[in-house]
């Protein structure tokens, strides 16, 4: 009977090696590591006294340095007991719970028509790679070399180009004799029953393709060269081949990489294509990418296969932190001993790709050394901006964290994780909380009575329960919704005036985040809109759906608010170009904000556990950097205003709005 490679890769993942091999072996306890499913024994198949039997479950095989002899589950069942092959499938499908598959002319058919589908679209790779290097490519290869790629690395990945026509590949399909059941079933064209004629899917794309664990091509990634394209990426649809959620890019070069002597036994998991071919241009080889939708469960249980504590790389933007978040709460339940994910976040408005493109990789080495634990990221998120000075707020905050951890199906990592943030807690609480009339209670160089010896946070500092500024200017404090901050009334007003700046400038706009609640409920309704009305959108249009949704009221204050602060490029009668330097400055202005508010909770958190270990030395450099922050958020209130009048200094501001 043959059977299908899914079902002996699922079977194999389902058992590891190491119960499949115990059952005959004595593990050696001095050379045995459990928790990295690294194990060693006297070899099975000749006779010795010192363990050089070795297997590992992270890859699922077997090997004997004595003797030589390798395999995997089934390999060892055949050659130890000699078992048929078939039976070695039997014996490892009971173990795995997984029925053996009855004889099925029809799966077999399916099998086959598989390989021939596989077939096609190795055609059509090598289709993408001849137009590449066509006339027609030559924007493409610009762009490719303005990325800084080589034409080793271009060819290593096998980039292509698929030319800007509804019929060049399914004319080039039909030529080399494939049907036009075979190109639709590899999702090559878009067809359909309300589709007279189909077309190829992809066009005027840089090509990616995308390989299966065994490097064979299963689906493409399209990069649009065209800015008016409705989608900059798009990936192939759902097939027999490809299951979006169940493949990593880059898979199986990584694997080897992590393998080896130069993968550091990592993955890092990064967020696009072309992070992954700027890494491995650079020399760092063990990176993989989801396909351009948040990882999933199955995704992270390839890197798990691959890796005990993969790496996941985001950005340090708003969109960066709000995908690891969404990773930590994927991550926790499925916690085991040894198997955990870190978390490297990069400078704000940063990719991999442009820091080793400009830097070289010593930057993204660094960022890797300085990635956190799962434990840190969840602290992190759930005190981080929260204010803690009474005891509500303290049991509510203790009483997330219970929640939080008790997800985790492990029982052991569950303890200790309820453990790790009890401590966590104790010592943010008996740091940072100034329960008594004291305000002073950690002046430099002096020591609290009963507490840690303290290093002190400047008398202006802000401490995890002090009320920011940002704070009190919010309905927590002053028991209504305060006004939008005035940057964020030119970043929302300048694009519902300007439309055509979203469709420029859509991925830096589409990532913005609002403190305002209303505000970003409005924007998510203008980021719908674009997506419904595309390019087409006008002003007139977007205000009128504004309004339809209830947010005339909003729109109003905001243009009062900048009309005010004479902040005359977020009007309609402020020329293009004025309007874009505006808001260009007040994004500027905005993120940079974020990252030091991002920057003063990290050292806040950092200040409290210097303190919890009495560093004094470590603490008093902290409190320095946190002076530092302050003052420099400090300096960006008093810029919230930009650049007052800039449009009328232009001159290009007409109408009204200019006297």
């Amino acid at each position: 009977m043959r059977f299908s490679p899914s079902f002996l890769d699922e079977i194999r993942d389902r058992v590891p090696i190491s119960d499949v091999i115990g059952k005959r072996v004595t593990w050696d306890r001095r050379k045995t590591n459990v928790s990295r499913g690294d194990y060693w024994a006297c070899c099975p198949f000749h006779g010795e006294k010192t363990p050089s039997f070795h297997c590992e479950d992270r890859k699922g095989r077997y090997h004997c340095f004595g003797c030589g002899v390798s395999g995997d589950h089934f390999r060892f069942l055949t050659d130890l007991e000699g078992l048929s092959f078939p039976e070695a499938v039997q014996q490892i499908a009971d173990m795995a719970g997984v029925p053996m598959p009855q004889p099925d002319p029809e799966a077999e058919r399916r099998d086959k028509e598989r390989t021939s589908l596989l077939d096609v679209m190795e055609l059509a790779t090598q289709f993408f790679e001849d137009q590449l290097q066509t006339a027609n490519g030559a924007r493409a290869r610009a762009y490719l070399r303005e990325r800084g790629l080589t034409g080793r690395t271009i060819d290593l990945f096998r980039l292509g180009y698929s030319p800007d026509s509804r019929n060049a590949l399914k004319e080039f399909l039909a030529g080399k004799g494939v049907g036009k059941e075979q190109i639709e079933a590899c999702g090559l064209v878009v067809h359909g029953p309300d589709i007279p004629v189909s077309y190829d899917r992809f066009r005027d794309r840089i090509m990616f393709p995308i390989l299966s664990a065994r490097e064979k091509v299963i689906a493409f990634g399209g990069r649009a060269m065209s800015p008016d394209a409705p989608a900059k990426y798009l990936n192939s649809n759902e097939t027999e081949l490809f299951h979006k959620g169940n493949v990593l890019f880059n898979f199986a070069r990584a694997r080897r990489a992590a393998q080896g002597a130069d993968g550091a036994g990592t993955i890092i998991a990064v967020e696009g294509y072309m992070d992954v071919i700027a890494l491995h241009q650079a020399g760092i080889e063990n990176a993989v990418a989801p396909l351009g939708t948040a990882l999933t469960e199955n995704q992270l249980d390839l890197l798990w296969k691959m890796t005990s504590q993969p790496v996941l790389c985001f950005d340090g933007d708003g969109a960066g932190i709000r995908a690891a978040n969404r990773a930590v709460d994927l991550a926790l339940p499925h916690l085991k001993p040894g198997r955990s994910v870190r978390f490297a976040v990069l400078p704000d408005g940063k990719d991999p790709d442009d820091l080793v493109r400009h830097e070289g990789r010593d930057p993204f080495d660094k960022v890797l050394a300085n990635a956190r634990s799962l434990a840190d990221m969840v602290w992190l998120r759930e005190v981080q901006g929260g204010s803690f000075d009474t005891p509500e707020k303290r049991a509510e905050l203790e009483a997330r964290l219970r929640q939080v951890t008790a997800v985790i199906a492990d029982e052991s990592v569950r303890r200790h994780y309820g453990q790790d943030m009890r401590d966590r807690l104790n010592a943010f609480l008996q740091v940072g909380t100034p329960f008594r009339g004291d305000r002073r209670p950690f002046e430099r160089g002096g020591r609290e009575r009963g507490g840690p010896r303290g290093f002190g946070v400047a008398r202006n500092a802000a401490g995890p329960t002090s009320i920011s500024d940002r704070l009190a200017r919010t309905s927590l404090v002053s028991g209504q919704q305060a006004a939008p901050l005035l940057r964020e009334c030119v970043l929302a007003l300048t694009i519902v005036n300007h439309p055509q700046l979203l469709f420029d400038e859509y991925d830096e706009i589409s990532t913005i985040e609002f403190d305002h609640r209303d505000l970003q409920r409005c924007w998510a309704a203008v980021l719908n809109a674009a997506a419904a009305s595309g390019p087409r959108l006008t002003r007139e249009n977007l205000i009128e759906l504004l309004e339809a949704e209830g947010f005339g009221a909003l729109i109003g204050q905001l243009d009062q608010q900048v009309r005010y602060a004479r902040l005359w490029t977020a009007t309609a009668v402020a020329a293009p170009e004025d309007a874009r330097e505006g808001y260009l400055q007040a994004l500027t202005l905005h993120r940079r904000t974020k990252a030091l508010l991002w920057q003063k909770r990290e050292l806040e958190r950092e200040i409290a556990e210097a303190a919890a270990t009495e560093d004094v030395e470590q603490g008093q450099r902290l409190v320095r950097a946190m002076e530092e922050v302050q003052l420099e958020l400090h300096r960006m209130d008093k810029l919230e205003a930009i650049i007052e009048g800039f449009g009328v200094l232009s001159g290009r501001v007409k109408g009204p709005a200019a006297r």
